[in-house]
């Protein structure tokens, strides 16, 4: 029997979180309270005494009100921020309650197998070797850290070098060839493997955001003599940019490089029937990071990595001990990603790709794409905007001269939309980016309203 503490509690968020999302519609996507306001409300001191479980709850709701941005409506734009579907909210709750850790089967085999049919899932939708490893992690942060670390390890090799034993001093030095316009997620990644941003050799770009075969042939015979990791990009946050991986993947492949693919959002586009001749050929790469909560709207937080070669991917993550129980005839997760407790987060994707089926995700692809579409077109048919990125995919960037920040800083203030402001070739844009499954058409014309709304004079 349920103690009455925690029913009291989980009926209290239960209340909350229905109301909360249904009045996403009515409410204001930016946040309206201060940080200062947040802060008084929240930082109550923490007792010597413990506080009633449902109390907590309650007053939690009660001290965060005004404080969190609409990300789960539909009416959202600044970033890749995808909402959440009903089948994989209501799992996620689930994941919460039954607090299993996904990193053994012998601790939880109900996750080793769900997590074992979703992955399988997840390449067939994507169109990825049936024979590729994969792994969920925290977010693509940690989905290219994966790919890469799987991509360390076998250039190194190569180069008769065993990283895992004796780690980068002394190694070979491995140059990284990456689209001049990558998410600052790789840069990262680099950093936490060991590699270091200087290992990066940026490629340029034209304006539709793409490598060049010439340029590619020009950077890899200026790095002949080292070990090479090229990352190529499916879909970039600006424009939604695609490298042309038919003509791409052949030649990195050819100089003896390793090709890790950035398809936080983009890798997307595979499972659609508008867009997947953007990313026509990735599947030919070595490795791939992605976002189930992005496109796949699942909650946060869950990556995605791919790995074709999945020997070289469970040497570079690997573990075991004595203590560890394992069963020859399960996937053990633990082989697979970086970390050792972790969330069950393969429920989450099971349900939603359940909740959707094949024609359900190619569906809110396409929407989404042809809301970007429209949003971006909407908005550069007013006095003052200029559309100077995209549409592509479901990314593009407007601008309003030297008044963009000041546009955008009253659209968020005006509740009906929210968008973000970035720099661009030297340009200030604002970003365009629709991967909701909640947004609307009625959610595209508030929002061009919104900005017309917001423009000076």
């Amino acid at each position: 029997m349920l103690d009455d503490a925690t029913d009291r509690a989980l009926t209290a968020a239960a209340t909350a979180a229905t109301a909360y999302l249904a009045g996403l519609d009515c409410a204001p996507v930016a946040a309206t309270a201060s940080l200062a306001e947040l802060r008084a409300r929240l930082d109550v001191g923490l007792a010597d005494r413990g506080v009633d479980a449902a109390r907590v709850v309650t007053d939690l709701v009660a001290a965060t009100a005004g404080g969190l941005n609409g990300i789960a409506g539909g009416r959202l734009f600044a970033w890749v921020n995808g909402g959440a579907l009903p089948a994989a909210l209501a799992t996620d709750w689930l994941v919460s309650a039954w607090d299993q850790n996904a990193g053994l089967t012998a601790v939880s085999p109900a996750a080793s197998v769900v997590e074992e049919i979703a992955g399988a899932w997840l390449k067939d939708i994507l169109g990825l070797p049936a024979a590729a490893s994969f792994a969920l992690t925290t977010g693509c942060q940690m989905a290219h850290a994966t790919g890469l670390a799987a991509a360390r390890h076998a250039v190194l090799a190569r180069a008769g070098w065993d990283v895992e034993a004796d780690g980068l001093a002394g190694a070979p030095r491995i140059a990284v060839l990456a689209n001049d316009q990558r998410h600052l997620s790789v840069d990262r990644a680099l950093r936490l493997l060991g590699l270091g941003t200087n290992a990066l050799v940026p490629v340029a770009t034209g304006d539709d955001g793409r490598i060049t075969a010439d340029t590619l042939d020009a950077a890899l015979a200026a790095v002949a003599s080292r070990p090479v990791i090229v990352v190529l990009n499916a879909g970039d946050l600006n424009i939604g940019g695609c490298d042309d991986f038919a003509a791409l993947i052949p030649r990195a492949h050819a100089a003896g490089a390793w090709v890790h693919v950035d398809g936080a959002f983009g890798l997307w586009a595979r499972a659609s029937r508008t867009q997947q001749h953007l990313v026509a050929g990735v599947e030919a790469a070595d490795s791939w990071a992605s976002d189930a909560h992005k496109w796949l709207n699942t909650p946060y937080d869950c990556g995605l990595a791919f790995v074709a070669d999945a020997a070289a991917h469970r040497a570079a993550m690997t573990v075991s001990a004595s203590y560890m129980p394992v069963d020859s005839d399960a996937r053990e997760a633990i082989d697979w990603t970086p970390e050792w407790s972790r969330r069950a987060r393969g429920f989450t994707v099971y349900a939603a790709l359940r909740e959707l089926g094949r024609d359900g995700v190619a569906a809110l692809v396409d929407r989404c794409c042809a809301h970007a579409a429209a949003l971006a077109h909407g908005i550069a048919a007013l006095p003052g905007a200029e559309l100077i990125g995209g549409p592509g995919m479901n990314q593009a960037l407007i601008s309003f001269g030297d008044a963009t920040d000041a546009v955008v800083a009253r659209i968020n203030a005006g509740g009906e939309a929210f968008f973000g402001a970035t720099t661009w070739r030297g340009r200030r844009a604002m970003r365009v980016c629709v991967i909701n499954w909640r947004t609307t058409d009625a959610d595209i014309a508030r929002a061009v309203a919104a900005v017309k709304g917001a423009l000076p004079g």
